[in-house]
């Protein structure tokens, strides 16, 4: 067996150099790397900061043929599988908290000697560390076939089995630089890069915006739709399951047109993404039902929401809505930009920056690209799609929908806004406009 794990890994590796020499002979085709395109300025600036999927897909999928191969999940009881994720995780948190405990350290101007006034958190840490790293992939895949089951009992499964199957890799996700012209809120392009503190990004994002006259910005992700597919690590558990099902869908939408007509300038990302984002909210709740009631009953409606629902019924002054505020920001950013009113509403974006920030979201850079970015992630509330009638819409197919794969069925068709409001309408029943 040992053998056979060591041959896989060869030939994943040589799977990676003839991808390398592919990308260097399609590189080559161009004799001269034209410097006019923004794209390529954009990656000049980047540099070495560009992250290296070729040598992350090596490491997970080796992963992955190992547990197949040799893992000890399927001789698991369900109930030993659900502690052994959740001691996972809350190992996993404990980790997070020495790391914050450690930084608080070394931001201390009062500590003369942080590093030894952290040695035992350290040593309490990197054990951590290692012993998570020895149980990372049974977390995975545990957690791979709870979602799994989960999605089977749904519809998905061909003669009992998930297709395609559910693979996900939990790392240190790379961020992406986005650019929006200034002018107008539209994805023109996105470079993976590798996760930065907060001042290597905003240095990035000054370098671009001075060179392409663009509105810029690095954001964060939670997952990539790779194969496996990169999962933010996380000590959430309910959120992980929620993006484990939110990159599934993306896996399975490959093959259908709402997965291959996937561009990032297109409405089909809006739609694919909008779509994503639902699924897994709606997944999550029932994996956690299924394997963790303990979660799904702490599932809530937060103190924000009560205060909000009873300051509505009696009358009283509601809490600050982020998502209202949101709605309006984009609404107003949009007419203003479509009277050319560039400065005026950049001036405008950075005064709702600080209101955000004064009702505690910290929002470090309000602008197009960030519109551009979030704007795709719709749902049925408002927010960053304005008046962008994408995510309503996805939500009413749902809830005309007898059931989440039906829903999934309809949608996998649709890759046009306009497609999209005529199925709205004929779900909901009216004529379409």
């Amino acid at each position: 067996m040992t053998r056979l794990i060591r041959l896989v890994r060869r030939l994943l590796t040589l799977l990676a150099w003839l991808i390398r020499l592919a990308l260097m002979l399609t590189l080559l085709r161009a004799s001269i790397f034209d410097l006019s395109e923004p794209f390529n300025i954009a990656t000049t600036l980047v540099g070495d900061a560009t992250f290296d999927y070729v040598t992350w897909e090596i490491g997970a999928l080796a992963a992955k043929v190992e547990s197949t191969l040799v893992g000890v999940h399927p001789f698991m009881s369900e109930a030993a599988r659900a502690d052994f994720v959740r001691a996972y995780f809350a190992d996993l948190a404990a980790r997070q908290t020495l790391d914050r405990q450690i930084a608080a350290v070394y931001a201390d101007p009062a500590a003369a000697d942080p590093e030894a006034a952290t040695q035992a958190l350290r040593a309490e840490r990197d054990a951590l560390r290692e012993s998570l790293r020895g149980r990372q992939t049974l977390a995975e895949a545990i957690l791979e076939g709870q979602v799994a089951h989960v999605l089977v009992a749904e519809g998905f499964g061909t003669g009992g089995q998930l297709l395609p199957p559910l693979a996900m890799r939990f790392t240190e996700v790379p961020n992406l630089l986005i650019v929006s012209p200034r002018d107008s809120i539209r994805f023109d392009l996105s470079i993976n890069v590798d996760p930065l503190p907060v001042d290597a990004q905003a240095a990035l994002e000054a370098r671009v915006d001075a060179a392409l006259d663009v509105s810029s910005l690095v954001v964060p992700l939670g997952g990539i739709a790779l194969y496996p597919a990169m999962i933010l690590e996380t000590s959430s558990l309910s959120y992980a399951v929620e993006v484990f099902a939110h990159e599934w869908l993306h896996h399975y939408l490959f093959a259908f047109p709402l997965g291959y007509s996937y561009d990032f300038a297109s409405e089909a990302r809006i739609i694919n993404e909008t779509t994503a984002n639902l699924f897994g909210r709606a997944i999550a709740p029932r994996v956690l039902a299924r394997y963790y009631p303990e979660l799904a009953a702490a599932q809530a409606p937060t103190e924000a929401e009560t205060r909000l629902t009873a300051a509505q019924d009696g009358g009283e002054s509601a809490p600050f809505d982020y998502g209202a505020a949101m709605h309006e920001t984009r609404v107003t950013v949009d007419a203003l930009l479509a009277e050319g009113r560039v400065a005026e509403a950049e001036a405008y974006m950075e005064e709702r920056r600080r209101l955000f920030v004064e009702n505690g979201t910290l929002i470090r850079k309000l602008n197009q690209a960030f519109f551009a970015f979030y704007g795709g992630y719709q749902s049925e509330s408002r927010g960053e799609g304005g008046s962008d009638p994408i995510g309503p819409a996805v939500a009413a197919i749902r809830d005309a929908s007898p059931s989440l794969h039906a829903w999934i069925v309809t949608m996998r068709g649709i890759t046009s806004r306009a497609a999209l409001l005529e199925v709205c309408a004929c779900a909901e029943g009216a004529p379409a406009a």
